[in-house]
């Protein structure tokens, strides 16, 4: 047999070795390199609205969470904006009440003291002063909750009544032995309860009608 002699052909050119830039990691930071994607705890909120939706669904029979989301979403909207319509109403309530004046001004002497504050302290308060402060500001319902406290204190030291904060109308009748002062007194609650409890302008002449009644009932206590 014939050998057959190959050509070897031998590469005597140089390599060079290739280089790998040290901070070659910066340009993989982007978000298109990033493969392990991280999904985000849910908070106590979407906790509660992913209860929510549940309940939804559950209860109304709807179709799937994203449609149970989608309710929870509205009705919650509309919780939100019925509270803030009645913060609104309730600010505004506030301002327009005759009992918010304070706002808008400086208060008269009479709103200084509190009505709780005057009852707990009947026998110290001066109504006869108290009722003519009122009267200057106009306040005529006010002044007829003063006369008829007074006649209360009144009745309280001439030991006609034994006065208590808790007592009723209808307590202190039954204690008065007095006949006349009994139905002088039952005629001047029923002006109270009607003036000072009743929704309505007091016009001047209802008023003055009602003053001389309880005036005349505290000059007929001896």
């Amino acid at each position: 047999m014939s050998s057959v002699q190959k050509e070897i052909i031998v590469d005597n050119s140089i390599i060079k070795p290739l280089k790998f830039d040290p901070n070659f990691k910066k340009s993989y930071q982007s978000a298109d390199f990033i493969y392990d994607v991280k999904i985000a705890e849910k908070g106590i909120w979407d906790r509660f609205l992913d209860w929510l939706s549940f309940w939804f669904r559950k209860i109304f029979g709807l179709s799937n969470m994203e449609v149970s989301e989608k309710y929870v979403n509205l009705s919650l909207k509309g919780i939100a904006i019925l509270i803030v319509i009645y913060v609104i109403y309730s600010i505004v309530k506030l301002i327009l009440n005759k009992e918010g004046q304070w706002i808008f001004g400086k208060s008269t002497s009479q709103k200084i003291m509190k009505y709780d504050d005057i009852e707990l302290n009947l026998k110290n308060i001066d109504f006869e002063k108290l009722i003519k402060d009122t009267l200057k500001s106009g306040e005529k319902r006010l002044a007829i909750r003063y006369y008829y406290l007074w006649l209360l204190k009144k009745m309280s030291e001439k030991n006609v009544i034994e006065w208590n904060p808790e007592k009723t109308n209808s307590d202190y009748l039954y204690e008065i032995k007095n006949e006349s002062i009994r139905n002088d007194f039952g005629y001047v609650s029923y002006l109270y309860n009607y003036i000072w409890y009743g929704e309505f302008d007091l016009d001047e002449n209802t008023f003055e009608k009602a003053q001389k009644t309880f005036e005349k009932t505290l000059q007929s206590i001896s």
